[in-house]
């Protein structure tokens, strides 16, 4: 058998070492992932909301297969009729399943949601964290554009915008996106302006690599925790967002059932009065979905919260 030489035992105790670093860090990875996971299911009002929101969704998605009854299908013969075994919960001004409008509506409206915030998303994430690690004319320019937006209110904003692009789906989408991209980008900046001071950051510039290698690549999933977060601030809010500009008549076009359009078939007194079942259910729907929403995200917000981990 080979002796090894006095080198080639030195290269390999070092390969030892290495493997064994490794392995440690990959060790502590997996144990900082397990107990961010653990105190996320410890919160139980987030785990609630995951049952919520689960449902709904998974129901919202599967309508076909849990309710018979089209969105769209009109019954003149079961006009506001209320809710039984027959039509769940009832139906409407011309007998639609109210049931199933609500579960077509939810997709819509979950979509509508959810494309704006992320929409938003990209849009803050990318403008902020470059702002906040360059700064200079970059950051004041985006800087000055954000305090410009969010000096008017989001509803007035939105109601502007839909009425100079018109009503659709599309257009919803792309207002949520260009009203919702302040907040992120605001949060996005003040996380990269303290991450910027960080000795690492220092180093990797000192190496030379790219402005945009740093920020997007070594710095930004450090910053990603609080975005997340503020994403799931921003889907639930453009929910209720969808929800108030439909139910005035400034959404989404009257033949999309979204949530908003489904309450608004029920602004009249005798509706209110008499058909509580036109309202009550959506309105339960979307409170209990934005609810569930704001609970998850108050459970990553924890999760990944290092200051309470232990």
């Amino acid at each position: 058998m080979k002796q090894l030489t006095r080198a080639e035992k030195h290269l390999y105790r070092k390969f030892d070492k290495i493997r064994e670093r490794e392995e440690s860090g990959a060790n502590a990875k997996r144990k900082k992932s397990s107990r961010a996971v653990a105190k996320f299911f410890s919160n139980r009002l987030a785990i609630v909301g995951l049952v919520i929101f689960s449902v709904i969704f998974l129901a919202c998605v599967f309508a076909p297969l849990i309710t018979k009854y089209q969105a769209e299908t009109v019954d003149l013969r079961n006009i506001l009729k209320a809710p039984s075994g027959i039509h769940w919960f009832g139906t409407d001004k011309v007998g639609r399943d109210v049931f199933s409008r609500v579960l077509y509506g939810g997709r819509y409206s979950i979509l509508i949601a959810s494309l704006g915030a992320l929409g938003g998303a990209v849009i803050g994430v990318l403008l902020g964290s470059y702002a906040g690690y360059k700064g200079g004319w970059f950051d004041k320019v985006f800087m000055r554009i954000g305090e410009a937006l969010t000096s008017f209110p989001t509803m007035i904003l939105n109601l502007l915008f839909v009425t100079i692009m018109g009503r659709s789906m599309r257009n919803l989408i792309i207002i949520f996106t260009i009203t919702g991209w302040v907040g992120i980008f605001r949060l996005a900046r003040a996380t990269m302006l303290s991450i910027r001071e960080e000795e690492y950051v220092q180093a990797l510039h000192a190496f030379g690599l790219n402005d945009a290698i740093i920020c997007f690549k070594h710095m930004l999933p450090n910053a990603l925790a609080p975005i997340i977060v503020n994403i799931t601030i921003n889907m639930a809010s453009m929910i209720l967002e969808e929800a108030a500009l439909s139910f005035l008549g400034l959404g989404v076009p009257m033949q999309i059932p979204t949530w908003g359009n489904i309450l608004n078939a029920s602004q009249d007194m005798y509706t209110l009065e008499k058909a509580w079942w036109m309202w009550a259910p959506v309105g339960t729907t979307i409170t209990l979905f934005v609810m569930s929403i704001n609970f998850i995200g108050d459970g990553i917000r924890d999760m990944t919260d290092t200051s309470v981990q232990g």
